[in-house]
């Protein structure tokens, strides 16, 4: 054989689909595998075990316990209670034999998806699927180990995780117990996201859209407006300017927190009918396979498992100032028991922008301070607009400040001295500046995990740290982005690889959609065009722009003052799709599809050759045509 006769046969990945003739499953599956091989020779070999009848099929793979040999040496719980055809596996040669079985499959569909991975372009690596490395944990069967999995933190990413390695047939139990923050705010089951995170932030942003839909929205599509406003007016329509704001903040928070209630009782009863046990109790590490609980009365036990995983997310960072107690964090803005009044925001991360943009909508007073730059992180020229746009809604920016010092006032109010000099006076202090691993107390000492210095989170390679059996996601990852969509899918995909047998299911932590609830929602999915130059070559990145007026603010004399924008980052050699950014109304609505695009690699000529929906913002992406390069006017003309 030749070396490149070698090499490819090195590579090559044979697929094994048994299954009896009558079995349309069967046939399927192993037609859409067999036209693969035909396409791709030097990278699959198709071999079919085909029985003559279901009995003898069933025979073979039950009774003379293949299905069980094959859950002994891929370690996939699923094989072993596989029962209908086909039944599909990849070995190391051509011969039926457990022994070579090196990944199970599944049946029909999870046959289907694996072709797709297959033949994905973003998804092959040197012929085959792209498969995680990942050290070996020690995990068998039959361990000594009281569980198959504990997960440590019942947010969402860890709730996501535990129920897919249920779903699998491992025996899982979720520990979750909410520490109160400084200011003595507690919640329930769901994590931040849920209780102190995108729910009620997303349900106060939408407050603050319709207390402004109702001010200079509503009265110029005629909503509202009596017959003597109109007479008043002149025949002209124009803003609502109340004298006194008509925001009741007590109703808001309650009802919010009654939602958020709920939630936290439909988890626990997701948990329990997902057969994952939930302990309501404080977890250490002593060992590798051991945590020592403690439940809120003070009482202690241990638990073992063959596996463990992290998912405690993070807290809000403190300030580290005189009086910084008096402060409060976004773990307690939004079940405050008080109206919140003035409000400084400290801080320039999405949520101080996205906390200042609905307090300001629902008619507060608010303060935001920067000590450096809007958004770090994401793309320069869409935080510069958010930023432009929030103080055109009335929002005060103190920039290149940071608060030294705070009193508390004979009023109640809280006096805050910047490093700058100046002093003001606010009722509420909230700071955002950014999130630390909740893993003080998590005994990482005690199994050898370093944590970052900088953010206390724990470093991890394909959500393996630094012990082989203890495995970390979401937030409390470092470098991870701090998206519950992240978490959730990173969970759910390592719990396949763990149980399921599927060491292709890799997180892909790159071509994420995320959206910015600001006054103005900013909505963006792969490379800023900063970072695009920087990884590719000023040289070798096009930017295609263009501002545009929603046809919903165009009635509107308020709104009208203001733009959308949108842009898209090209690698011009391919045209591929680095990164798209937008502007404007319902920007997660917008991007999520896009979203779907990015991760398939879809190039720039893509986007513009597909038709657009008329009349909407998302088909401003479809007829972008103006180059940053070009210096032509990218603002909007006509239809």
């Amino acid at each position: 054989m030749s070396s490149a006769a070698a090499a490819a046969a090195s590579t090559k990945s044979i697929l094994h689909i048994a299954g009896y003739s009558s079995c349309g499953f069967y046939h399927r599956a192993a037609s859409v595998v067999a036209s693969l091989s035909l396409l791709f020779p030097h990278r699959l070999q198709l071999v079919k075990h085909e029985f003559q009848s279901r009995d003898e099929y069933r025979r073979w793979l039950i009774h003379e316990n293949f299905r069980e040999a094959v859950q002994g040496k891929a370690g996939n719980l699923r094989a072993a209670n596989h029962a209908s055809s086909p039944f599909c596996w990849l070995a190391s040669g051509t011969e039926r034999e457990a022994e070579a079985v090196t990944e199970f499959i599944g049946g029909c569909d999870d046959t289907l998806e694996w072709c797709r991975n297959f033949a994905m372009p973003s998804a092959v690596e040197n012929g085959r699927a792209a498969t995680a490395s990942m050290v070996p944990d020690g995990h068998v069967p039959d361990h000594p180990y009281e569980y198959d999995l504990v997960v440590i933190g019942g947010g969402s990413g860890g709730l996501a995780a535990s129920k897919e390695a249920a779903s699998l047939g491992a025996r899982v139990a979720v520990l979750d117990y909410v520490k109160p923050s400084p200011a003595g705010s507690t919640w329930g089951l769901g994590g931040t996201c849920v209780n102190v995170g995108c729910i009620p932030k997303k349900l106060m942003h939408h407050a603050a859209n319709l207390n402004v839909y109702r001010k200079i929205d509503a009265p110029h599509f005629g909503v509202g407006v009596s017959k003597s406003q109109f007479e008043e007016w002149m025949g002209f329509s124009q803003d609502v300017h109340d004298e006194e704001e008509k925001h009741n903040w007590e109703i808001l928070k309650t009802n919010v927190q009654n939602h958020i209630r709920g939630l936290n009782f439909k988890y626990r009863v997701d948990l329990r009918e997902k057969n994952v046990t939930y302990l309501n109790m404080l977890g250490k590490f002593l060992d590798s396979h051991t945590i020592e609980t403690v439940d809120k009365k003070g009482n202690k036990g241990t638990i073992t498992s063959s596996r463990f995983l992290i998912a405690v997310g993070g807290r809000p960072t403190p300030l580290s100032c005189e009086g910084a107690e008096l402060a409060i964090s976004s773990d307690d803005i939004f079940s405050l028991d008080r109206d919140p009044g003035h409000v400084l925001c400290v801080g320039a991360s999405y949520i101080s922008l996205e906390c200042a943009g609905f307090l300001r909508g629902i008619g507060k007073e608010v303060t935001v301070a920067v000590r450096s730059i809007l958004l770090r992180g994401f793309d320069r020229e869409c935080a510069d607009m958010i930023g432009e746009y929030m103080k055109s809604e009335g929002i005060v920016f103190k920039e290149e400040v940071v608060p030294i010092k705070l009193v508390k006032m004979e009023g109640g109010k809280i006096a805050v001295t910047f490093s700058n000099g100046d002093q003001d006076e606010y009722d509420t202090v909230l700071v955002a500046i950014g999130r630390t691993g909740d893993t003080q107390k998590l005994g990482l000492d005690n199994v050898g995990i370093d944590v970052n210095p900088t953010n206390a989170k724990i470093p991890a390679k394909l959500e393996q740290t630094a012990v082989p059996n203890i495995y970390v996601i979401g937030d409390v990852m470092d470098g991870c982005p701090e998206l519950t969509p992240v978490a959730i899918h990173a969970g759910r995909l390592l719990s396949r690889r763990l149980f399921g047998g599927s060491p292709s299911s890799i997180m892909d932590y790159r071509n994420v959609c995320t959206t910015v609830f600001t006054p103005i929602e900013y909505g963006t999915v792969g490379y800023s065009e900063e970072d695009a130059k920087q990884e590719y070559g000023e040289e070798h990145v096009e930017v295609y722009h263009k501002y545009f007026i929603p046809l919903e603010w165009s009635l509107s004399h308020s709104r009208s003052e203001h733009q959308g924008f949108c842009k898209a980052i090209v690698y011009k050699t391919t045209r591929k799709l680095l990164g798209l950014h937008y502007l404007g109304p319902n920007a997660g609505e917008v991007l999520q599809g896009f979203g779907t695009a990015m991760k398939l690699g879809c190039t720039f000529d893509d986007i513009i050759g597909t038709v657009g929906i008329h009349p909407t913002t998302a088909e401003e992406f479809t007829t972008l045509s103006i180059t940053k390069e070009s210096g032509a006017d990218a603002k909007a003309s006509g239809c």
